[in-house]
């Protein structure tokens, strides 16, 4: 069945592994991909761009890969590129579509009409988003709890300026679980990791963890690890056993502290 924007032999655009996986524990990458649907060609960028930050988490998804086969997690990723769609943005936000990434102007999505940025809503967004809360609910229904883990990854320097930091810890309204994993990660002091730097979670920014793990009430956090240190293999295999040591350890501390013994 031919869509809008997606053909029939275009990838579609949620991936999901593991679902039967019995950790407590639901990792989610809303910018895990960087494919453009063929009707959109290159959204009028040459191919070097759509190799950056600006159009996918560089890292994220072989990260995430790793630490949900560790944990015997569900892992639910966003296939297209956060260009045609921003998946961790509410569609009324301006930047859902960007016109302007960094510095780059992008001319595929400048003077869309209501109609064409809606079905990208209805072809990528909806179906991502929809796939995650089917699976929220499911694991709900069979009284299986929930910890929504967001693996995302961030640039090393960005508008000329080096970020410091090699990993960030981020929240919203309620930093219970996220606290946890932070206090983890920086027991480990080679490195260095930020509390709510240099992003923090929003309304206005994210609608990941404030749809689907503030709004149901679940644990959760959002992992941004600097991508020049997960750009290869022996990187991304190193953080992913980096932060499942975190995840497992803020587990357990966090059922504790709630006088429950959800963890195995």
């Amino acid at each position: 069945m031919r869509g809008t924007i997606l053909a029939a032999d275009d990838p579609p655009p949620v991936l999901e592994i593991g679902r039967q996986g019995r950790s407590n524990f639901v990792i989610v990458v809303d910018h895990a991909g960087r494919r453009i649907p063929r009707q959109l060609g290159s959204l009028g960028l040459p191919a070097s761009e759509l190799q950056r930050h600006i159009a996918w988490d560089i890292g994220a998804l072989s990260v995430a890969r790793q630490v949900a086969a560790a944990l015997d997690a569900p892992l639910v990723a966003q296939n297209y590129s956060r260009l045609v769609i921003d998946c961790n943005r509410d569609p009324k936000v301006a930047s859902s579509i960007p016109r302007l990434s960094e510095s780059i102007e992008i001319p595929g999505n400048m003077g869309l009409s209501d109609a064409a940025a809606g079905a990208r809503r209805v072809e990528i967004f909806d179906p991502y988003h929809n796939h995650v809360s089917a699976l929220l609910d499911a694991r709900l229904a069979a009284h299986q709890p929930t910890i929504l883990v967001a693996q995302h990854t961030m640039t090393d320097s960005y508008q000329g300026v080096r970020r410091q930091m090699h990993a960030a810890v981020l929240y919203n309204r309620d930093r219970r679980f996220a606290g946890l994993v932070l206090d983890k990660l920086r027991q480990e002091t080679a490195w260095l990791i930020a509390d709510n730097e240099p992003y923090f979670v929003s309304d206005e920014t994210d609608y990941t963890i404030p749809h689907h793990g503030e709004a149901r009430g679940l644990p959760h956090v959002e992992i941004e690890i600097r991508q020049d240190l997960v750009s290869d293999v022996a990187g991304q295999t190193a953080w992913a056993q980096r932060i499942t040591r975190a995840l497992q350890h803020a587990e357990q501390a966090f059922w504790a502290q709630q006088g429950r013994t959800e963890f195995k």
